[in-house]
């Protein structure tokens, strides 16, 4: 099985290669590869299916044991243009890797969750090309972001089989030594503009030129704005109105414009960059999303709407491919089980996901909450690591108008001491100020579940529901969740809901965990929160939990755990294998039962 779709989807070229398939690897436990000339023209001994990680059944491999070295090696076929750039993109590699074209160094990056490239034209040479990679992946290194990757070989409790190497699309293109390198789009919804900023790449001195970069988007076919731009340097930005002084302007986010999970609207983005004598030198197609996140009177506001969210836990694992999907398909078919199931949208936890998910999230209409794998223990090194990732998240999926919340903490990890630690909260805060200071079209949570600092949603994890015959036990929780006041002023386990310090400032309350109901259905073993023994049970279960959120007045939204089981946990509302455990109409049902006291005002 290959992994064949394109990779990028917000920045489309017509020609590029697949590199992923066959490639030849082996483990390296001494470290001693170097000695063995790996890097340069030696066959590896065994052979591996990228983009599947050894671990994994799909790879070909399958072997759990832990092998902190390895390397890749592929043979390709690849013509030297002296006249092209020819790049090499890695969607994503964990943790370190280096890379060797022809069995010279090209470059390293490390972050196991992030797309990388390199310039290899002055490693080519005529006929085949050698890629070769060298992956170190620290099983025991507490300093990096690992999420809930195990550090033994067996998975067990809330830790799952480790990723090591290769897991997302490797690929190449070959394009002009001036092109198009980036493009971000910036939604101005009040005053309905939409801000472009490109940049090109080039050692051309554009102030001697007369180049031009000529951009047209479009809404379903129709051609809505088009200029072009006389380029005097490598960057430039561009305000568009969309609405174009159409005399009923307060009506264009109505009309069908806007971007929400209920009506996905997108607009097509086609740019061309051309030389002084008129010829083309790049085209790049994207898109984008127009749209509005903000908060206000303790309420989220989609497009400056009071927007209850009502999300999902999706930890994006799959038994056959681990952290990579089988198929692009299986991506989007977890979205579309989640809204069949009356959610509109999930938080990606602990990982940051394949932009082929934030793309059908785009285009299906599905809100995100994006987060990134956390380190276990709070040292500089691993604050460091911590912030360079989340740069190049941002940097990586800033175009998605699915994305509304980015999640740099959750429940302390990396963070165990911050309730009273000043360092640590500090760190908190640096994460929320840096996040707002780099994206400025997103919420930002300080430490998802307790112990907040500053941040834009109060989010709570709430476990404390009890099984079917704990009435007991439920009654607290339905209490715990009634009223603001008591949602903010009771620990959830030794957890305070705010760090020592810092107080509640009238910020939506959402219930960002809770729920997890073990459900067993297959010969699956595992475990949950709650247990159940039959899908009579598990629906009556799920009702009891989710009518304790409906009656609450403090609430404005919840993230209900989970999806999907994943390896030993049986908590999902879809098995691992996505088989759903009750009539997924029955949860939408469910779900759909409420609207707020402030919506139906609205409405």
């Amino acid at each position: 099985m290959n992994r064949v779709e394109y990779p990028r989807p917000q920045f489309v070229r017509s020609e590029w290669m697949n590199l992923n398939g066959k490639w030849q690897f082996e483990w390296d436990d001494k470290n001693e590869g170097w000695k063995d000339k790996y890097a340069n023209q030696q066959k590896l001994a065994r052979e591996i299916n990228v983009p599947f990680v050894y671990q994994s059944k799909l790879s070909g491999i399958e072997e759990q044991a832990i092998h902190e070295y390895v390397w890749y090696k592929k043979e390709v076929e690849l013509e030297n243009h002296k006249d092209m750039v020819t790049l090499l993109h890695f969607g994503a590699v964990d943790y370190h890797c280096k890379v060797y074209v022809n069995g010279q160094f090209v470059g390293e990056h490390e972050g196991g969750h992030t797309s990388f490239s390199f310039d290899i034209s002055d490693r080519l040479v005529e006929g085949k090309q050698t890629i070769t990679l060298f992956v170190h992946d620290p099983f025991e290194d507490e300093t990096i972001p690992r999420g809930k990757q195990f550090w033994q070989e067996e998975s067990r409790g809330i830790w799952y089989t480790n990723s090591t190497g290769i897991w997302q699309t490797v690929w190449l293109e070959q394009v002009k030594n001036e092109h198009i390198e980036k493009v971000k789009f910036t939604s101005d919804f009040d005053n309905g503009m939409i801000w472009l900023d490109l940049l090109v790449s080039g050692a051309t001195n554009l102030k001697e030129k007369n180049w031009f970069l000529e951009y047209t988007i479009s809404y379903k076919d129709v051609v809505i704005a088009e200029d072009r731009i006389k380029l005097t340097s490598h960057t430039s930005k561009r305000a568009v109105d969309l609405i174009q002084n159409k005399i009923f302007r307060s009506n264009f986010h109505d009309a069908g414009f806007a971007w929400t999970p209920e009506n996905p609207n997108l607009f097509d983005v086609k740019l061309v960059l051309m030389n002084d004598s008129g010829d083309v030198l790049d085209t790049v197609k994207s898109y984008f999303g127009y749209r509005k996140i903000h908060t206000e009177s303790r309420m989220v506001f989609l497009n400056n709407k009071p927007y209850y969210q009502k999300l999902v836990l999706d930890q994006g694992y799959w038994p056959d491919g681990l952290l990579t999907a089988p198929t692009a398909s299986d991506l989007s078919k977890d979205i579309e089980l989640a809204k069949e199931m009356g959610f509109n949208g999930c938080r990606k936890h602990q990982k940051t996901e394949d932009p082929l998910f934030m793309y059908y999230a785009d285009k299906l209409g599905f809100l995100v909450w994006g987060e990134c794998a956390s380190a276990p223990v709070f040292t500089e090194k691993a604050a460091t690591r911590l912030m360079k990732e989340w740069m190049e998240i941002v940097d990586r999926d800033y175009n998605h108008p699915s994305i509304v919340t980015w999640v740099p903490l959750n429940e302390s990890w990396g963070v165990p001491n911050i309730h009273s630690d000043k360092r640590q909260q500090q760190f908190s805060k640096t994460m929320y100020h840096l996040l707002h200071a780099i994206d400025g079209t997103r919420l930002v949570i300080s430490n998802d579940g307790w112990e907040a600092t500053t941040t834009d949603i109060c989010a709570i994890h709430n476990y404390n529901h009890g099984r079917l015959e704990e009435k007991t036990k439920y009654e607290y929780f339905k209490e715990t969740l009634s009223s603001v006041e008591n949602l903010i002023s009771h620990a959830h386990g030794k957890w305070q809901v705010y760090a020592n310090g810092y107080a509640y400032q009238g910020e939506p309350i959402l219930l960002t965990e809770f729920g997890g109901i073990g459900f067993k259905v297959d010969d699956q073993v595992g475990w949950g929160y709650t247990s159940v023994q039959s899908e009579e049970e598990y629906i009556e279960d799920y009702r009891r939990i989710m009518d304790a959120i409906f009656q609450s007045n403090g609430l404005w939204g919840y993230c209900y755990t989970q999806l999907t089981d994943v390896e030993q946990e049986i908590n999902g509302l879809l098995t691992y294998k996505r088989k759903p455990k009750c009539k997924l109409s029955i949860i939408k049902e469910i779900n759909n039962q409420y609207l707020p006291d402030r919506l139906q005002l609205e409405s």
